[in-house]
């Protein structure tokens, strides 16, 4: 079935849905045209902020994904996850600081450091009205 948006696994073959891949390239995409954009419109140091948010966004995810994959993997095993679980919750602090260090610091703007870190749900929108559009011409009956 297409648009399954789970990761299938079948004799250790990973299928990801075209979606998932979509959406990255999506968020880099909008980060590259917000960069552009902040520095045109604005300044250059609004467009390096939108630059370094993506740059986190970015890293957020990865390090969600291996973090969220290692706790799966000790729950599969019996383990109770604490260290793993605590390493989840340490990122949102690590993001914190980087994001407080910016702010007081003032060498960015914070404003477009956060729009930057926002991409993924932008990215995620877009993608939504992407399958919109490619659902109405294939639609069942």
């Amino acid at each position: 079935m297409t648009g399954n948006p789970e990761t299938v696994d079948a004799d250790n073959v990973k299928v990801v849905p075209q979606s998932h891949d979509r959406i990255l390239v999506i968020m880099a995409v909008l980060g590259v045209l917000g960069t552009i954009a902040g520095v045109a419109f604005h300044s250059v140091s609004f467009g390096i902020g939108v630059l370094l948010g993506v740059a986190l966004a970015f890293g957020n995810y990865y390090w969600l994904r291996y973090s969220l994959k290692k706790v799966f993997a000790e729950a599969a095993e019996g383990e109770k996850p604490r260290i793993s679980a605590i390493r989840y919750i340490l990122r949102y602090f690590t993001l914190a600081a980087v994001i407080a260090i910016i702010f007081a610091i003032g060498i960015l703007p914070i404003v477009p450091v956060i729009l930057g870190m926002g991409g993924f749900g932008f990215a995620v929108v877009v993608e939504g009205v992407i399958r919109i559009f490619q659902g109405s011409g294939n639609a069942e009956a």
